[in-house]
Formats: structure tokens, C-alpha cells, sequence
């Protein structure tokens, strides 16, 4: 039995397809009901593996919140999401970019996609607005670590100093961009005060030569500092991009963020912030208009 008021976040890479040789990471960061927060250092996990691990917290905490770096309402048949085109916009600017997501793509968005068995499995609540304020269950969010990261570290926040910390694509990874954001990690764990964190990013930067598999448990501790940050910073520092039926996105937001995935949203007919009460709604209006 769990402890009452307690929280799991839960940050999941899925790598996208459950490929045995390239499985995705999982890790943890549990508040217990004095408010202290703990890293379960990110391990390896094929889906299956993600399952268990995610159902072996429902005996540590009343509430847990999974933060999977995937798409996780693919409606299109082909193309892009509106989501993906509104994230793009900012992506782009700084360097990088996304992959289109569409039920076209074998493996991964099919119908027999792992994905959809995975979430058939979890039985999840998808309500990013909802998880906010409940106190037990289980919810589902989809996040992003690429459109995180300028919000969560300003010197990411800036045309084309996006972060190349991706060892597999050996034209774009740089090892400054690696120990960039391992240095962002180790910025939020005072800011956060996740107990363990500082000291798994200081063994993490003492790679010599990443592999994809220490940048995958890097992706799954920034999806659980996404849920962290969506979980407890006030409600106008994230922002949700477009709906829970054409697809959405939750992720940090700061000022200079929100005005352009604002302004980028109102550009594709997106919405922002759907679920969220009418004055956050207002505020994003304002935003809006000043951009």
C-alpha cells in the first residue's frame, strides 16, 4: 500500500519502437509526504520493462505521473500534427528539429505500434490539466525534452543554441553541447532540490564518450523534471500546446517561450492552453496580442 501523499514522476524515453538492442530509459523522482524529493536514477526499459516499473510505484506513492517522451494521440494519417508544426517553429530556430508523427509511420504510430499496447496496458488518465491537482491515480503526459530545455536553461534560449547532445548523429553532436546540458541538470537540482541528482550528472559528465543509451537516461530524467516542473511551479510557467484529440504537448514556459509558441500557435490555428481556467486563458490572449 502506498504512502498517502506521495508522488511519483515519472519520466519515460520509449525510443519510439521497442527495438531489444535500443531499448528507451526510465527513471523516478519521488515526493514523499515531507516534501522531499529523490532521483531513482534512470535505467534502461523496453516498454514491457516500463510497465513494471511504473506499476511497482503504485506501492510507493498515491500519485504518479508519467512523462513519456513520445506522441501519445497520433490522429493523422499522414503529415504532421499541428502540435509538431507549432513546436517546429521554435525547434527550428534554435537548430534542431522534429520528427513528424502520423499513423503512416510502421513501428512506430500503426495500428500495431507498441505504443498504443503500452497505453492499453498503463491505463492512464490523459489530463495534463487534471494531474495538477489531483492527489492519487495515474496520468499520462506527453513532453518534449528539446522544446523544454530553453526554459529550463536560458543559454538554450536563443537562434541555433539548441542543444547537439545526441551521440547517434555524430554530424551535429558536440561534446560542449553534451556538458551543456549536463550542466543545465545540475542547475535544477538546486533549483528543484531533487536529492541525487547533482552526483548522477557529475558521474553522467564524466563520460568520456557518450553512448545513445546515456543520452537516453538523460532524456528520461529531463521528462521527469518536465512533470516536476508541470506538477509544482505555478500554472502560467508551462504551457500546453493544441488539445487532447488532435494531439498536445505540456512543457516549461518561460516569458520569451510562450509569446513565440504563442504567436506560432495563433499562426497554425492552434490552440494553447485549452484546458486551462478562463484568466490563464486571458493571460495567454495578452501574450498573444504583445507578439
Amino acid at each position: 500500500m502506498s504512502a498517502v501523499g506521495t508522488t511519483s514522476i515519472i519520466g519515460f524515453d520509449s525510443a519510439w519502437i521497442d527495438n531489444p538492442r535500443a531499448p528507451g530509459a526510465i527513471c523516478t523522482m519521488r515526493i514523499d509526504r515531507a516534501a522531499r524529493r529523490t532521483l531513482v536514477p534512470p535505467r534502461l526499459a523496453s516498454f514491457d520493462e516500463a510497465l513494471a516499473a511504473i506499476k511497482a510505484e503504485d506501492a510507493v506513492s498515491d500519485l504518479r505521473l508519467v512523462d513519456l517522451d513520445q506522441p501519445t494521440l497520433v490522429p493523422n494519417a499522414t503529415g504532421m500534427r499541428p502540435v509538431d508544426r507549432v513546436a517546429a517553429s521554435l525547434i527550428f530556430w534554435l537548430g534542431g528539429g522534429v520528427q513528424p508523427a502520423n499513423r503512416g509511420k510502421t513501428g512506430m504510430f500503426d495500428d500495431a505500434a507498441p505504443l498504443w499496447r503500452f497505453k492499453q496496458r498503463l491505463g492512464a488518465t490523459e489530463d495534463p490539466e487534471a494531474s495538477r491537482q489531483a492527489i492519487s491515480g495515474l496520468y499520462l503526459l506527453e513532453v518534449f525534452p528539446a522544446l523544454a530545455l530553453p526554459s529550463l536553461d536560458p543559454a538554450f534560449d536563443g537562434r541555433l543554441r539548441g542543444a547537439r547532445y545526441n551521440p547517434a548523429r555524430r554530424k551535429t553532436f558536440t561534446l560542449a553541447g553534451w556538458q551543456a546540458v549536463i550542466a543545465a541538470l545540475r542547475r535544477q537540482a538546486v533549483e528543484t532540490g531533487v536529492e541525487g541528482l547533482s552526483a548522477w550528472a557529475d558521474d553522467l559528465a564524466g563520460i568520456a564518450a557518450p553512448r545513445k543509451a546515456d543520452q537516453d537516461g538523460l532524456d528520461a530524467v529531463l521528462c521527469a523534471l518536465i512533470g516536476l516542473h508541470w506538477h509544482l511551479a505555478p500554472r502560467d510557467a508551462s504551457i500546453m500546446i493544441d488539445d487532447r484529440e488532435a494531439g498536445y504537448m505540456v512543457a516549461p514556459a518561460s516569458l520569451d517561450v510562450r509569446q513565440r509558441l504563442v504567436a506560432a500557435a495563433a499562426a497554425c490555428g492552434v490552440s494553447t492552453d485549452v484546458d486551462w481556467n478562463p484568466m490563464g486563458n486571458a493571460k495567454t490572449a495578452q501574450l498573444a496580442n504583445k507578439g
